[in-house]
């Protein structure tokens, strides 16, 4: 849902994905419906396999050879990407919506400065500027992100890892684009840099009123930094809502199983639970609902039929018993697999 009174700066309606393998098609993405208003930021959450960086690559029409999509729409200010040719998508990939790939600290290239680097990227997209403008643009954009300008002639080995990151946020923010994607954007880095870049990256996205999708299998660090959280599992979003809406009582079972498996700092010290089993198999998923083997709640119904939405306020689940506000604001202490 947009904020209050404002358009949807990204509407993604039943995108589908799906990815060619010899063992055969896997279903990535299905169905996966959500809005993103301008100067709001949404979290994608799940664990590994669960399709958040699918979606990503999906909104960036960055796909491999193997994908192919299966439906939906991704309107970007009213065009839709996915009827775009290549030669029209290079005009907003970037220039309107950008990304910062897991691990894109290591794809600077060794050879050039991080400086000059930024500077090519803003004139491959066509932005018009003249070489001591571009330098005052990076070097105001080192500063955003916590960056010393003066570190803008050296080369990507003489900067850390957490610094190689920032420079790497900052090129992702070099075209002013509407919507930025970060995904996984501080892996690899101890916590306490990765809180810093985290905090930066939520007064950025908050000064330029850009919208953001943070991905992440951390539901701990989503909740510091976006203002709606999306679960995923198997490919499809089983959950969406306001994040203090969903941290303060989950409606989907592994929503709260997700919650129940890392420490809170706040309140009763609590043992963490585990949840049992695996994610199912994307080639041959199972009937009806797709969490139901892992989950205590399900049913002959659950084993059948994919569920529909129950809804609580702007809050919603696909699930055919979701926990009520009493049960889920108490966690899944008690085992939700």
């Amino acid at each position: 849902m947009a904020m209050a009174n404002e358009a949807p700066v990204l509407e993604v309606t039943d995108l589908s994905l799906r990815y060619q393998t010899r063992q055969g098609e896997v279903q990535a993405v299905e169905g996966v419906s959500f809005e993103l208003a301008q100067g709001q930021s949404l979290g994608l959450v799940g664990e590994s396999g669960c399709g958040k960086t699918s979606v990503a690559t999906c909104l960036m029409r960055l796909l491999p050879e193997n994908a192919r999509l299966a439906g939906g729409q991704v309107s970007l200010g009213g065009t839709d990407l996915l009827g775009l040719d290549e030669e029209e998508m290079r005009a907003y990939r970037w220039r309107r919506i950008a990304m910062v790939f897991q691990a894109a600290m290591n794809s600077l290239d060794p050879v050039h400065r991080v400086g000059q680097q930024i500077i090519e990227a803003i004139e491959a997209h066509g932005m018009e500027t003249t070489m001591a403008d571009a330098r005052e643009r990076v070097a105001r954009l080192f500063r955003m992100v916590g960056l010393d300008p003066q570190l803008m002639d050296r080369y990507p080995h003489e900067f850390s890892g957490g610094m190689r990151q920032r420079a790497v946020i900052a090129m992702a923010l070099s075209c002013d684009p509407d919507v930025i994607i970060a995904d996984e954007p501080t892996t690899a880095l101890d916590v306490i840099v990765q809180d810093r870049i985290l905090r930066e990256l939520k007064l950025v996205q908050r000064e330029l009123r850009m919208g953001m999708i943070y991905i992440s299998h951390d539901i701990g660090v989503v909740a510091e930094v976006t203002d709606r959280i999306g679960v995923m599992y198997a490919g499809r979003l089983v959950e969406l809502g306001d994040t203090a809406d969903v941290f303060r009582s989950p409606m989907h079972p592994y929503t709260a199983a997700l919650m129940s498996s890392f420490p809170s700092v706040h309140g009763e010290r609590l043992p963490l639970v585990g949840l049992a089993g695996e994610p199912p198999n994307l080639i041959d998923p199972p009937a009806g609902c797709p969490f139901h083997p892992r989950c205590r709640y399900a049913d002959e119904i659950c084993r059948t039929e994919f569920p529909a939405r129950a809804n609580r306020g702007d809050q919603w689940a696909a699930c055919w018993h979701p926990l009520d506000a009493a049960v889920s604001a108490n966690g899944c202490q008690d085992g939700c697999g």
